[in-house]
C-alpha cells in the first residue's frame, strides 16, 4: 500500500533579548526597560493565533519552535514587568508628551507595513498620509493631543490579530475608530497582555493533545559551530577573513542547550526532542553536545545537505527538485553520546510561504502550494513503497505582516485543503522519525559546517563590522574565563549577560548583509551585554565597547537585502523597496551621469517577478528631459542560445552594449504600453507575449514575471538598462555594467 506523502511543518517563534542591561557607559537602565517592542507587538499580532487556527484543523499536526529568549520575555510582559518606550509612550497622557516624546511617537508608531497594517485602518491611514504628505515637521507644529492618542491606539491596535477582532471590546475600538482616550489605551495594552499569556499555555495544551509538538533552540540563540571555533566560518567559504581574535569556548554550547532543556521541562512538564540550531547552524563539533543532552533530532537546510552530500540541488523550471529522494527524508547521524535524526527544509517551498504567496491572492497561493507537494509526491511515485517526508521551516512571525489579515484567509484555505487531501499526511517531526527511523546515514565528520544561508556563515562572520563584534565578544569572553571564582551559582549577572551578546541576532545586522531603521539600537544592545559582563566582575568596561561597532548612516549603492514585493503603481513606497538594491546614478556617479535624467535605481526581486524602479531627478517628464522609451535587455552568460545585437547609434560601441541579447522588453513611458521580444535565428527577434505590470507617477516601477523570461531557479542573469526615442538608443543603466540577479 502507497504511503501518503508527509509533510513536516516547523514554524520558528524568535526574538533576540530586547530587555537593557544598562548603558554601555556605565549607566544603568530602569528594571524591566526594553528597548524595542517586537516580542509584546508579535506575540499580541503572530504567536497565539498560528496555533489557535490550526486547533480547528485536529487531523493536521505540525511543530512550532519557542526560543527561550522569546519566552522569558513574553513572561515579563505577562507579569507586568517589562515596559518599552512604545508602550511606555501609550500610557503617558498626551497632555505630559514634551517635544521629544512627540518626535518618537510620529517617526516610530508607524512601524508596521502600510499595505496591510496602516491602509485597512481609515483614521490611522489618515495620519500616515499627513506624515508622508505634509512631513514630520507640519504633524510635529499642527497635530492637536487628540491626533497623537489616537495614533498611540491605532498603533497598539493594528497589531493585534484579525483572529481576536470579535472580542467585544476590539470590535467597540476598531467601529470607534477615533477619539481614542487614555482610558483606552490602557485598555488596548491589558488587551495584549491578555494575549500574551495564552501563548504558552495553547502550545503547552496543545501538544498533550498530541496535535503540535513544541521543539527549543540554543539558549539565546548563538551560533553554536561558532562558539565552537570561529574558524568554522573557512569550511564554506576558505578565504574568509576572520577576526583577530579566534573564539573557542566549546564550553559554552552545553550551557546553552542545558538552560534552554531546564525552561522548557519547567513550562511543558516533559523533555523536548527536537532542537532548531540557531539559524539552522549545524556541525560535526556541536552534535555530542546536541546528543549528550538528550535531543533526539534537530533541523536544518537543503544547502546544508548539497554541501554534505556534495550534490547541488538543481530544480526544474517549475521550482521542484531533481533527486527528490536525497532531499525528503530524515537521516542519521552517529556521535559518540549516541544517534541523532536530523531533517533538512526544502529552501525554495518555505521561501515561497515566507517571501512570496503575501503578493498572491489566497486561493492561487494555496493552489501553487499543495500543486508543488503534489508535484513532489508524483516525483516518488516509483518509490512509493518507503515514506517520504517534505519539511518546511520559516521564521513563523514577520512573513504575516505581508499577508492580508495576518494571513488568516491563506491559512485557513491552505488547512481545509490539505484536510480534505487523502494523499498529503501533516506530521510533527517526532511522529514521523518514531514511525519511520532514518535509513541513510550522513556520517558526523561529514555533516557541512554551515546555516541556512547559501550553506555558510558569513551572514554572522567575515565582514569588517561582524568580525569586530566578535573581538568584543572574545576579549569579554576572555576576562570571564580570567575569572574562575565566577560561577552560574554566585555571579549569574556575569553569565547571562555573557549568553546574551553570544546571541546570533547581533552579528546578522552588523556590517553588509543586512540592515533596519534599529541597527544603531542593535549596536548598543549588544554592547550592553558587554559592558553587563566587564561591570559584574568589576572589570573596567573597555572604551572601544563604550564606542559603536560601526558607524550607522544611510545607505549607498548597495546589493539587494531581501526578497520584496512592491505595489506596482509609480509611486515608490519607501516599505515596498525597503530591501531592494540601490544603485546611485545623478550626481553621483561619475561623468556620465552628473547630468542623468535618473536619481536612482532600485531592483530586487521575488519568486514570481524581476522588480526594478527608476526615480526621476525633481521635475522630469518623458518625453521631454527623458527618452520616452525604456529597454530592458538580458544577457545570459555561457548558455547557449538565440542572441540579437542592439543598433548602437548614439551610443558606443563598447561592452556591454555591444553584447548579443537574448530578451528585450520595452517600455512606452507615454502611454506606459509594453512590448516583449526574444531573439531567434538570424539575430531576428520575435514577439512573444508578456504579463509584465508598470506603473509610472513620480517614478518608473516594473515587474517583469519570470515566466515571460522562461528562465530556471537558481540561474544567474545580467540585466542593461537602455533609453530610446524612436529607435535610437541614447542612455543607459548601470555605469559601465551591468545588473547582476539570480533568479530565485
Amino acid at each position: 500500500m502507497p504511503y501518503p506523502l508527509h509533510v513536516a511543518f516547523i514554524w520558528h517563534q524568535h526574538q533576540p533579548l530586547y530587555k537593557s542591561r544598562g548603558d554601555a557607559n556605565y549607566y544603568a537602565a530602569s528594571e524591566g526597560q526594553y528597548r524595542l517592542p517586537w516580542v509584546r507587538l508579535h506575540g499580541t499580532k503572530d504567536y497565539l493565533d498560528l496555533i489557535l487556527l490550526l486547533e480547528r484543523y485536529p487531523k493536521l499536526h505540525q511543530t512550532v519552535n519557542l526560543v527561550p529568549s522569546l519566552i522569558m520575555q513574553i513572561e515579563d510582559y505577562v507579569a507586568g514587568t517589562a515596559l518599552d518606550p512604545y508602550l511606555i509612550a501609550t500610557v503617558t497622557p498626551v497632555e505630559n508628551l514634551d517635544r521629544a516624546s512627540k518626535e518618537f511617537v510620529i517617526e516610530h508608531f508607524f512601524d508596521a507595513n502600510q499595505h496591510t497594517l496602516i491602509n485597512p485602518h481609515p483614521r490611522y491611514s489618515e495620519l500616515y498620509g499627513q506624515r508622508q504628505e505634509r512631513g514630520r515637521g507640519w504633524c510635529l507644529e499642527n497635530w492637536q493631543e487628540q491626533d497623537y492618542s489616537d495614533l498611540l491606539a491605532w498603533h497598539n491596535l493594528a497589531w493585534i490579530d484579525p483572529l481576536f477582532w470579535d472580542d467585544p471590546e476590539i470590535e467597540a475600538w476598531l467601529k470607534q475608530g477615533k477619539g481614542f482616550t487614555l482610558s483606552d489605551r490602557q485598555r488596548i495594552i491589558a488587551k495584549h497582555r491578555e494575549i500574551l499569556s495564552r501563548i504558552i499555555p495553547q502550545h503547552r495544551k496543545m501538544q498533550e493533545s498530541g496535535q503540535l509538538e513544541v521543539t527549543t533552540t540554543p539558549y539565546t540563540h548563538p551560533i553554536l559551530p561558532l562558539l565552537a571555533d570561529t574558524n568554522a566560518g573557512r569550511v564554506a567559504v576558505p578565504n574568509m577573513t576572520l577576526p583577530e581574535s579566534r573564539f573557542q569556548f566549546a564550553e559554552d554550547i552545553p550551557r546553552h542547550l542545558n538552560k534552554a532543556w531546564q525552561m522548557y521541562e519547567e513550562r511543558f512538564g516533559c523533555a523536548p526532542r527536537g532542537l532548531w540550531p540557531s539559524e539552522q547552524s549545524v556541525s560535526p563539533e556541536i552534535l555530542p553536545y546536541v546528543a549528550k543532552q538528550g535531543f533526539q533530532w534537530l533541523c536544518s537546510d537543503e544547502a546544508v545537505l548539497g554541501w554534505s552530500l556534495k550534490h547541488f540541488f538543481h530544480r526544474d523550471e517549475t521550482g521542484n527538485v531533481y533527486e527528490p529522494e536525497k532531499l525528503y527524508r530524515p537521516y542519521r547521524l552517529e556521535t559518540p553520546a549516541g544517534d541523532l535524526a536530523i531533517v533538512f527544509r526544502d529552501h525554495r517551498l518555505s521561501d515561497l510561504i515566507g517571501f512570496t504567496y503575501s503578493a498572491m491572492e489566497p486561493k492561487q497561493a494555496v493552489t501553487n502550494l499543495v500543486g508543488h507537494l503534489e508535484a513532489i509526491a508524483r516525483s516518488l511515485k516509483d518509490k512509493a513503497d518507503q515514506p517520504w517526508l517534505v519539511t518546511i521551516a520559516l521564521d513563523g512571525e514577520n512573513c504575516w505582516e505581508f499577508y492580508p489579515q495576518d494571513g488568516k484567509p491563506f491559512l485557513e484555505l491552505l488547512y481545509q485543503t490539505l484536510s480534505n487531501d487523502p494523499d498529503i499526511k501533516l506530521v510533527t517531526v517526532s511522529e514521523f522519525i518514531e514511525q519511520y527511523p532514518p535509513t541513510e546515514t550522513i556520517p558526523a565528520q561529514q555533516l557541512h559546517s554551515g546555516s541556512w544561508v547559501d550553506g555558510s556563515f558569513t551572514t554572522w562572520i567575515g565582514d569588517p563590522a561582524k568580525n569586530k563584534a566578535w573581538d568584543l565578544l572574545t576579549a569579554a569572553r576572555q576576562t570571564l574565563a580570567n575569572h574562575p571564582e565566577a560561577t552560574e551559582e554566585n555571579n549569574p549577572e556575569a553569565w547571562e549577560a555573557l549568553y546574551a551578546a553570544e546571541g546570533s541576532d547581533w552579528f546578522w545586522w552588523f556590517g553588509e548583509g543586512h540592515s533596519s531603521n534599529q541597527d544603531a539600537m542593535f549596536d548598543q544592545l549588544f554592547r550592553e551585554h558587554l559592558a553587563a559582563l566587564y561591570r559584574s566582575l568589576n572589570e573596567p568596561v573597555p572604551e572601544n565597547v563604550r564606542q559603536p561597532v560601526e558607524v550607522h548612516e544611510a545607505r549607498g549603492d548597495h546589493t539587494p537585502q531581501g526578497f520584496i514585493h512592491p505595489m506596482i503603481d509609480g509611486r515608490g513606497n519607501e516599505q515596498d523597496w525597503d530591501k531592494a538594491g540601490r544603485i546611485e546614478v545623478g550626481g553621483a556617479r561619475g561623468t556620465m551621469h552628473q547630468s542623468s535624467p535618473i536619481q536612482r535605481l532600485w531592483y530586487g526581486v521575488d519568486h514570481l517577478n524581476l522588480y526594478l524602479r527608476l526615480d526621476f531627478q525633481t521635475g522630469v517628464q518623458p518625453g521631454k528631459e527623458i527618452p520616452p522609451e525604456l529597454n530592458l535587455l538580458w544577457f545570459y552568460e555561457n548558455r547557449p542560445m538565440h542572441n540579437s545585437p542592439i543598433p548602437l547609434v548614439d551610443l558606443p560601441e563598447q561592452a556591454p552594449l555591444n553584447y548579443a541579447f537574448h530578451h528585450h522588453l520595452g517600455v512606452n513611458l507615454l502611454t506606459q504600453t509594453v512590448w516583449l521580444q526574444e531573439a531567434g535565428e538570424y539575430s531576428r527577434w520575435q514577439s512573444r507575449a508578456s504579463r509584465a505590470q508598470v506603473g509610472i507617477d513620480s517614478c518608473v516601477e516594473i515587474a517583469i514575471p519570470w515566466a515571460d523570461l522562461q528562465v530556471e531557479p537558481d540561474y544567474g542573469l545580467r540585466l542593461v538598462i537602455v533609453f530610446s526615442e524612436g529607435g535610437r538608443y541614447r542612455q543607459y543603466l548601470p555605469e559601465n555594467g551591468m545588473l547582476a540577479i539570480s533568479v530565485p
